[in-house]
């Protein structure tokens, strides 16, 4: 059920429930499908905090290793394989500043499903550099015109009642799939809105 619907199913007026989205935009507050998204990345940043301290411990264990013992050849193999431990650790972390950047991005973007989003997304040409994701806007616009239905729209357009306006119904054939190519990603979306199932044929 949508979040509207749930507002109105309490008795209250269209005027009170666009109040209401209206300051939730306002504050930035989104509703999502992510079950227990806050929770999840609370728990990322635990474990990226954990990683940086289990770094650091390392990295200190090992400055003093090397001054204190630099003649034992057991211990230097011992320096070496907590260095190896260490590079995984770093990349493990990185990982996951990645993760957590990837779905805070997605949040932000009031994506439907983080799952089936970054199905579509390549992986592998966006790259996480000073708190940044590099190649991942231009890859969310082009989703957003190609897969709209995977984002919460924030105006969605009414429902199809035939007049003048909207999308016509299924059967009229007013709208051809070559004018649905040159449609924008807005009067897709209110296609999408207005008339699912038109939009899935035209697709």
């Amino acid at each position: 059920m949508e979040f509207k619907e749930i507002l109105k199913a309490q008795s209250l007026t269209d005027e009170q429930i666009n109040n209401i989205t209206a300051k939730m935009k306002e504050e930035k507050i989104y509703t999502t499908s992510l079950e227990n998204a806050d929770e999840r990345y609370t728990k990322l940043k635990g474990q990226k905090a954990d990683l940086d301290e289990q770094i650091k411990a390392a990295n200190t264990t090992i400055t003093e290793l090397k001054k204190n013992n630099k003649d034992n050849e057991a211990l230097q193999q011992t320096i070496q394989d907590h260095e190896a431990t260490i590079e995984n650790l770093k990349k493990e972390s990185a990982q996951k500043d990645f993760n957590y950047a990837l779905d805070s991005a997605l949040k932000d973007n009031k994506c439907k499903n983080a799952k089936a989003l970054k199905a579509l997304l390549d992986l592998d040409n966006i790259k996480f550099n000073e708190g940044k994701l590099e190649g991942l806007e231009g890859q969310l616009t082009a989703l957003k015109e190609s897969d709209g239905y995977l984002f919460d729209t924030s105006n969605p357009a009414p429902g199809n009642t035939g007049g003048t306006g909207n999308h016509p119904r299924v059967g009229d054939g007013a709208i051809t799939k070559e004018q649905f190519n040159k449609m924008t990603y807005k009067e897709r979306v209110d296609l999408f809105n207005s008339n699912k199932e038109l939009y899935n044929q035209l697709k």
